[in-house]
């Protein structure tokens, strides 16, 4: 059987106080055993001062009854060859004198020798000096109490640890659903929340994956099937309309992979790089190459180039392909934020869609192949932007079409 965290930690705090009490019992005892040699000396001593040698038996027997009545004791005095001289209280055994058993029989009494031979013997009803409890059974008791406490508290930790070892084998075996009770504000419930956040993480990760491999091989199949179909009328006729076709489509096939590959870093990395970006000037660059004019003030922000010039471009063949002219293009800062405002004078976007067209690959109710989704652009569009530290949002402009607004924190340059 596999040796449990519980049976450890519980058998490690029993075999402490197993220490401890043994431990406790050795001194207890020496220290006792040293206190009876203490008090039988100074007993001893007693004794001689009250029977001195040479008391006749009246002064004796007269001291024995006083003694007898102020102990509530049974004493007798003998001489060294054991004859009765004084005696009080109930006798004692013939052979309480015998050198051999001298003692014997005494549970609650003593036998001692003074200075001239005689001997004295003393009984009395309750315990004389330290005799009583056993001490080591009574630190085990004490032992065997804490044990039994202590118990359930250990018990109750090992059985969190055991539910957070469970639900990690069963995450790490495949069901990415599994979380873990977060019971408690210790440090077992911390590491609790801690792997059900990173398996929320992970889960979520793991499942956009999914839906981009499953959604980009679909987008694939139309370029491709078209490509196949340019082809072979290209071997068939080779006229430069053919060509274009071809050309074309391997330029889209081209596109998707990038922004499929470009999609999976985001999710991996952060930033390859940051600095100083001038969001008027790129965005002006950008707008050039599809003859579109910008307006607003200068803005900086600090990021990445190639991702913030894949966030600009993006924004603007979204409004190309799915709005209508004219195409407004506006950069604000207000010494904080900057802000990038592509609006388009199309039909505009449905409430219920606002959320959805940041998803990959997002195809409207009803559309149909030739008409296409909203692909991986505004989706990257977002993961960009959240790389950057800000966001992007859409809002239904007065008189119609759609407005794409991105925030970026402002960045200042000395």
């Amino acid at each position: 059987m596999r040796s449990r965290l519980f049976l450890k930690i519980y058998m490690t705090l029993l075999a402490s106080l197993v220490a401890v009490a043994i431990a406790s019992a050795i001194f207890f005892l020496v220290s006792e055993r040293e206190r009876d040699t203490s008090w039988s000396g100074r007993r001893d001593h007693f004794i001689a001062a009250l029977l001195p040698a040479g008391s006749d038996a009246a002064t004796l027997q007269s001291t024995l009854d006083r003694l007898g009545r102020a102990f509530d004791a049974d004493i007798s005095v003998f001489e060294a060859d054991g004859r009765l001289i004084a005696s009080t209280g109930r006798p004692f055994p013939p052979d309480v004198t015998d050198p051999a058993r001298r003692g014997d029989g005494l549970r609650h009494g003593f036998v001692t020798t003074l200075e001239d031979g005689r001997l004295v013997a003393a009984r009395t009803d309750g315990p004389s000096g330290s005799a009583g409890r056993n001490p080591l059974a009574y630190l085990v008791m004490i032992a065997a109490v804490i044990g039994l406490a202590a118990y359930p508290v250990v018990r109750h930790l090992t059985r969190r640890l055991e539910q957070l070892r469970k639900g990690v084998e069963a995450w790490g075996a495949g069901a990415l659903d599994t979380r873990v009770p977060e019971k408690g504000t210790d440090e077992v419930a911390t590491v609790a929340k801690t792997f059900n956040e990173a398996a929320d993480r992970v889960e979520r990760l793991v499942t956009a994956h999914r839906s981009l491999l499953a959604n980009a091989s679909h987008e694939l199949r139309s370029p491709i099937a078209r490509l196949r179909m340019a082809i072979d009328l290209h071997e068939k006729q080779g006229d430069e309309g053919s060509r274009q076709e071809i050309i074309r489509n391997l330029t889209e096939v081209d596109r998707l992979v990038e922004e499929i590959l470009l999609a999976s870093r985001l999710d991996h990395v952060g930033l390859a790089g940051s600095e100083p970006i001038d969001l008027l000037g790129l965005t002006a660059e950008e707008a050039a190459r599809n003859d579109l004019q910008v307006s607003g003030t200068p803005a900086y922000v600090l990021g990445d180039p190639p991702l913030m010039i894949r966030l600009i471009r993006n924004l603007i063949q979204n409004a190309l392909k799915h709005g209508a002219p004219p195409i407004d293009i506006e950069v604000r800062s207000d010494g904080k934020n900057a802000e990038l405002r592509v609006r388009d004078h199309g039909a505009g976007i449905a409430h219920e869609q606002v959320e959805k067209i940041f998803e990959p690959f997002y195809r409207p109710p009803g559309s149909s192949e030739a008409s296409g989704g909203w692909g991986l652009g505004l989706s990257l569009v977002r993961q960009i932007a959240g790389h950057h530290g800000g966001w992007v949002k859409v809002e239904a402009p007065e008189g119609g079409g759609a407005l794409f607004i991105v925030t970026l924190p402002a960045h200042e340059v000395e």
